[in-house]
């Protein structure tokens, strides 16, 4: 964590100088920084995979359910990434339209998962 912390701190540093003569650079050592950040963080998904797998065998789940669940975390993190680089070159509205349409694709992409919660409140009230 520290690494990704100097990271994000240098990376500002040089940033905020370039700012002042080059505004583009900025934006693209603002991108890069952001990438090697997000590739960093992307080794920890291993560790995750293996926690939900040990999760799975501790209590009887459809595998579709966590499969959903990840593809809900990914959408997440993507729509974040976009959004704050967007803010940060300027674009809010577009940044803005980016987190609405990360919102919504959740929505849609959690629907299986709210239809089984309703058929099991529907068995349990009908039994």
């Amino acid at each position: 964590m520290v690494k990704i912390a100097l990271i994000g701190i240098v990376a500002v540093l040089i940033a905020t100088y370039f700012k002042v003569y080059k505004a583009e650079y900025s934006i693209y050592i603002g991108i890069v920084a952001s990438i090697l950040i997000i590739y960093f963080g992307i080794s920890k998904l291993n560790i995750i995979m293996n926690t939900i797998r040990e999760i799975e065998g501790f209590i009887s789940i459809n595998h579709t359910y966590l499969e959903i669940l990840i593809k809900i975390i990914g959408i997440t993190y993507i729509a974040e990434f976009s959004s704050s680089l967007c803010k940060d070159a300027g674009h809010a509205a577009i940044a803005n339209q980016i987190e609405l349409v990360g919102k919504l694709t959740i929505l849609t992409i959690s629907m299986p998962i709210l239809l089984a919660l309703l058929d099991t409140i529907n068995e349990f009230l009908h039994a």
